[in-house]
């Protein structure tokens, strides 16, 4: 049975404090994609930073998002596409002159690792074989968003509505291909790399959908800005840049 799952928290806690300085925790909302990357990019940090301690809410860009606007307590925000943050900008919720667009990402189609279906484009994926197709939900996942996109522009988008299932976020398609409760999925190249258990059969045609780009952000309502703005500023230096290439990110 398909189930779908909720963003996570997890904790990288460093274990040495500065006599005299106070301990900080920083609450980091990440879209789910960002997962390992972002897992590392803390500990790399809490390297030269022990007096700050980091705690992430992976999840749906969307959930964040709405997390965020119900006053959940966030200090950056890194979404997984730009309608999210669009919105948080809009309604005032973040500190001004902090957004960046840090990264770029591309879509593709997987299947697990020992399919032996013959798919071999977006366009394969009207065919009758095709029991399940795993995708984010469109109504706030942004890989589900990007999915509708390229689907409607092929003109194939009515032709899934009764094999589709929906996700609550790119890693919970990602799993459900991996473990063959779908015999396919749309995910983000990042994320397809992450586990052998996939492989990728294609790329989503060019043109057939946004950019996909990251932006990140300092909330406005964060109680650290300095050490919010020293964080997001670690993000986009060339250590950072040179760990989101090792996992897939394009840097932009």
């Amino acid at each position: 049975m398909l189930t779908a799952s909720v963003g996570c928290q997890q904790q990288l806690a460093t274990t040495t404090t500065p006599e005299k300085q106070s301990p900080i925790e920083l609450h980091i909302a990440a879209a789910a994609s960002l997962t390992d990357v972002m897992q590392e990019l803390a500990a790399v940090y809490a390297q030269e930073h022990p007096e700050v301690t980091i705690t992430f809410n992976f999840g749906s860009s969307g959930a964040l998002q709405q997390a965020i606007e119900n006053g959940g307590q966030t200090d950056l925000f890194f979404s997984a596409a730009a309608k999210q943050m669009n919105a948080l900008e809009k309604s005032g919720n973040l500190l001004a002159g902090t957004r960046k667009d840090l990264l770029e990402n591309s879509l593709v189609l997987i299947v697990p690792q020992d399919s032996r279906l013959e798919l071999n484009a977006f366009a394969d994926l009207s065919r009758p074989e095709l029991k399940h197709i795993a995708i984010g939900d469109p109504s706030s996942v942004p890989v589900g968003q990007y999915t509708e996109e390229v689907l409607t522009n092929l003109g194939i988008s009515d032709d899934l509505t009764a094999k589709a299932v929906y996700g609550y976020d790119v890693r919970q398609v990602l799993a459900w291909v991996a473990t063959d409760e779908a015999d396919c999925g749309i995910v983000y190249a990042t994320d397809a790399a992450s586990t052998p258990q996939v492989k990728v059969v294609a790329a989503a045609p060019a043109g057939t959908h946004q950019p996909i780009i990251y932006p990140a952000a300092v909330l406005r309502d964060t109680k650290h800005p300095e050490e919010a703005t020293a964080f997001l500023a670690f993000a986009a230096s060339e250590k950072a840049r040179a760990i989101f290439t090792k996992y897939g990110f394009i840097c932009k």
